[in-house]
């Protein structure tokens, strides 16, 4: 493998060496498969999510990072085929499955990542920008989805407030947007107006600038895979997996509250803080348990939802604050 080294002393692939076209070259030649009835039907869900799964750790290019101990929590970690076949990234469908099936089309090199609005030095970066901007860390969160099930993953990256640091915010920024890419070639899901696209989500700033709020750009020692939101996503680990903006390519600095893609759909039961809470239930299911993926079966016991999902260090964030009024 092909290494250089960035200014800080981590280790870094050239981008050359990423090859996500091998993955959709598997997926072609599995339809092929199909095409020529080498397959059995009854087998194809199954054998779409092997071989997606196959490609992907085929293709898995290593990053490396600095693990940072302040940010590490006991449970398990969630198998790396788990975390990366059990998806939701409606871009590419709305099924577990489809992100996996699907995502290798999309293309992650070139990237570009704009970051505008309220700062006094607006920029953009590549990727290889972005993994030359701070020291990369290995930090292991839990992930919570507001679907009632859990992971818990090995995200490599650093706090998103290094880059805030970079573009200096005027004192009109009040909020921070994310807006995920809309390539129509790539994400069949777009076809379906199940969201109203491009997927936005935001935080006030002072979320955005806590220090677990993480630029993320790996997972499980390795660069991000499509279906997790390659090249380049955030994770809000104390607010429910939604709030955790995939393949982003934008970043604004505004003065009023983003309307949020899920928010807009259905704001009755997705609210813009969206922090994990197992006493403000979803209109339609509890979220006072969950199931954590890879360890409990459907019909074993469900686990407590930890308050901010465990992080208790965000709470002075929402002093005075009702949390059942701004869910």
């Amino acid at each position: 493998m092909l290494i250089k080294r960035n200014p800080n002393g981590i280790d870094i692939p050239f981008a050359s060496e990423i090859t996500p076209r091998a993955v959709f070259e598997s997926r072609r030649a599995f339809i092929q498969k199909i095409a020529a009835g080498s397959i059995a039907g009854g087998a194809l869900l199954e054998m779409a999510t092997r071989e997606a799964f196959a490609a992907t750790s085929a293709t898995a290019q290593k990053l490396a990072a600095h693990p940072n101990s302040s940010y590490v929590v006991l449970d398990k970690a969630t198998s790396y085929k788990d975390a990366t076949t059990y998806n939701n990234f409606y871009e590419f469908g709305t099924d577990k499955a489809s992100p996996a099936r699907y995502a290798s089309a999309m293309k992650t090199r070139p990237w570009t990542l704009s970051i505008e609005g309220e700062v006094k030095k607006p920029m953009t970066l590549d990727i290889d920008s972005l993994l030359k901007l701070a020291p990369l860390e290995e930090r292991i969160y839990r992930l919570r989805c507001v679907e009632g099930w859990s992971m818990v993953i090995p995200w490599t990256g650093y706090s998103l407030a290094e880059l805030i640091k970079k573009v200096e915010p005027t004192s009109n920024a009040k909020y921070v947007e994310f807006v995920t890419v809309e390539d129509k070639e790539s994400m069949n899901g777009l076809r379906r107006p199940v969201l109203d696209w491009p997927y936005v989500e935001g935080l006030r700033i002072d979320e955005a600038n806590h220090p677990l709020t993480l630029l993320t750009l790996g997972m499980y020692g390795e660069v991000l895979p499509n279906q997790n939101g390659a090249p380049v996503r955030i994770v809000v680990p104390w607010k429910y997996g939604f709030k955790s903006a995939k393949s982003i390519v934008k970043i604004r600095f505004v003065k009023d509250q983003p309307r949020t893609a899920w928010n807009i759909s259905a704001p009755r039961e997705y609210g813009f803080y969206s922090n994990v809470n197992p006493e403000v239930d979803h209109p339609r299911w509890s979220q006072a348990t969950e199931r954590r993926i890879g360890e409990d079966g459907f019909f074993a016991k469900k686990r407590p939802t930890l308050m901010f999902n465990g992080y208790s260090q965000v709470a002075s964030l929402y002093t005075g604050m009702d949390l059942k009024k701004f869910f």
